[in-house]
């Protein structure tokens, strides 16, 4: 049975789902900017994805990446105290790729091109609350346990509505 990943801008939740049985319920943060799809718009992109690289495994939790590679440093908040600015993109990442032509895929609304992943941050992150870039942001240690259950190319589902009783079939 496929696996899939459920995410809901509404709920700021994400659910894996195998068929309909809930295999972890999460709070998350999408992007403070909303939804929306478009370069440059730091807004958390709609509709159907997969999931296109997984990078990060066997880094200890709290790697800290920079341009998707770790960058030797591990989090703490004396490094973040010394870099404040910086978006946070921690312990793994499942970097999404959008699967609708013209909605999140190719152009200027292609989720690949806009480096939209699905990442851990710094545990004193508030989530359940919208607050990322555009990306959807978890703890570390549920990022982690994620990343270990589903492969290159699970899908994702992303919708501004609660999430749903039964898992959608995608419809492409």
């Amino acid at each position: 049975m496929e696996k899939l990943i459920l995410i809901s801008i509404a709920e700021q939740r994400l659910q894996l789902r195998e068929g309909d049985h809930v295999l972890m319920d999460v709070a998350v943060s999408t992007a403070a900017n909303g939804c929306g799809e478009q370069h440059g718009s730091e807004c958390t992109p709609r509709g159907w994805h997969r999931i296109r690289a997984r990078i990060g495994a066997d880094t200890p939790l709290g790697t800290v990446f920079v341009g998707r590679r770790p960058s030797g440093e591990i989090y703490t908040p004396a490094l973040r105290a010394q870099h404040p600015r910086r978006d946070w993109v921690l312990t793994r990442i499942l970097w999404l790729s959008g699967l609708e032509r013209g909605r999140n895929r190719l152009g200027t609304v292609d989720t690949l091109r806009r480096y939209v992943y699905i990442h851990g941050c710094p545990d004193d992150d508030v989530l359940g609350l919208p607050g990322s870039h555009g990306c959807v942001k978890m703890r570390n240690r549920e990022v982690a346990a994620l990343f270990d259950r589903v492969e290159v190319g699970t899908r994702v589902w992303i919708g501004e509505e609660p999430l749903p009783e039964a898992t959608p079939t995608p419809v492409f």
